[in-house]
């Protein structure tokens, strides 16, 4: 009895060796296939935009620098630094001494010149008497045909004195006019409403206008500043005037400061520089090739607490499109476009097998893209392998977007 039940426990024994023999064999040639296992994203509905990043540099909306037109020493300045100034305010004052002896002397010359015109009027009159005796006592042979010539002559010479004294007054009131005006220009006024944003010269200082003219003053309107945004030549042919546009400056980086674009100049910067060296062509082209392009686009923001300064640095978005609410997956689910631009993208099901489905898409970041037809909130996405192997469906088989 003892024999059969040793026997019977050796069996067993063996046929457990066998089985796990069995499945160890199989597990190691012959392993079962399992479902790969896929990085999904889910898609979700939120806003999305296809914006341009510009650098910015905040401008005063007009600024005018005020400068003088007499030559003469500062006496007076009648602002200070960040003074609020208006049209026609007297901001400075230069030593008007010389301009009102100018005047002076001019207006004197002037009174002269009349005085002659009216002692030679009054000789006219009695040219003008002699002449007609002359002329009657030729007639009656009682005078010689010389002295009525003479007296003729005398008569034609103060009747020119007369128009050249005529003339020398409307030159004398020239005179006068000018000088009264230069005298003007000793009282400096500024040409604008503004804030004075420089004081580049100083009481006492002597200014020369004879060879330049000397700023005394800058005025700046601020309660509108501009933004110049450097935009690259790659952005610069998907922007347009009248898009809208945000910014953000160092100071208040959440803050966010919206408007329009107004205009985009139609040449950089460089153009403002002379070049008149004769460079080889290679020299040139290797010139152009090295230094990066941008143009300046143009956006005005009222600023009426004074919070935006000149020269203040900001972060430009440019919004080119956007969608609010929309269906949003990442841009590295998307497959091959077809012809009729659709796209492919694999959708995961409950079990987590990937589905291929056709979608039509929006705006399109290359981060994110908006879908408009054929995938619905809610539906996860293959973007890729966790194995670190392509994914089923990847951005780099992807053709180019349709256009918007």
């Amino acid at each position: 009895m003892k024999f059969r039940q040793n026997k019977t426990l050796r069996y067993l024994l063996i046929a457990v060796a066998v089985i796990a023999l069995t499945i160890l064999a199989k597990r190691t040639f012959f392993p079962s296939k399992t479902a790969p296992d896929y990085l999904s994203a889910t898609a979700a509905r939120r806003d999305i935009q296809d914006t341009v990043l510009a650098s910015g540099t905040i401008k005063a909306y007009k600024q005018v620098s005020v400068g003088a037109q007499a030559s003469g020493q500062i006496k007076s300045l009648k602002i200070a630094l960040g003074d609020q100034v208006k049209k026609g305010q007297l901001v400075a004052e230069i030593d008007s001494l010389t301009q009102e002896n100018a005047l002076k002397t001019a207006e004197a010359e002037l009174e002269d010149t009349r005085a002659q015109l009216r002692s030679r009027e009054a000789a006219l009159k009695q040219a003008e008497f002699a002449y007609q005796r002359q002329q009657q006592m030729l007639a009656q042979d009682a005078s010689s045909r010389e002295n009525y010539e003479t007296a003729e002559a005398t008569l034609n010479t103060t009747r020119a004195d007369i128009a050249a004294l005529k003339a020398r007054i409307d030159k004398g009131k020239i005179s006068v006019d000018t000088a009264r005006v230069t005298l003007g220009y000793t009282k400096i006024a500024s040409p604008i409403d503004g804030t004075v944003v420089a004081i580049v010269a100083q009481e006492g200082q002597t200014v020369n206008a004879n060879q330049s003219t000397p700023t005394i003053v800058k005025v700046a309107r601020m309660d509108t500043v501009t933004v110049k945004a450097q935009i690259s030549e790659a952005d610069v042919t998907r922007v347009r005037t009248g898009q809208p546009v945000y910014f953000t400056i160092l100071g208040e980086p959440d803050k966010r400061y919206t408007t329009t674009l107004r205009s985009i100049e139609p040449a950089p910067d460089s153009i403002l520089q002379d070049d008149t060296s004769t460079t080889s062509t290679t020299s040139s082209t290797s010139s152009s090739t090295s230094t990066a392009i941008y143009y300046n686009g143009l956006l005005d923001v009222p600023n009426p607490d004074g919070k935006l300064r000149i020269s203040m640095t900001t972060q430009v978005v440019i919004v080119l499109a956007e969608a609010r609410n929309a269906v949003v997956i990442p841009s590295t689910a998307l497959g091959e476009r077809d012809p009729d631009g659709r796209y492919t993208v694999h959708v995961l099901d409950a079990q987590g097998a990937a589905t291929p489905r056709k979608v039509r898409i929006g705006i399109n970041t290359n981060a994110a893209v908006q879908i408009t037809e054929g995938l619905n909130a809610g539906e996860r996405v293959v973007i890729g392998n966790s194995n670190g192997a392509d994914a089923v469906s990847t951005s780099a088989r992807r053709g180019p977007p349709p256009m918007m």
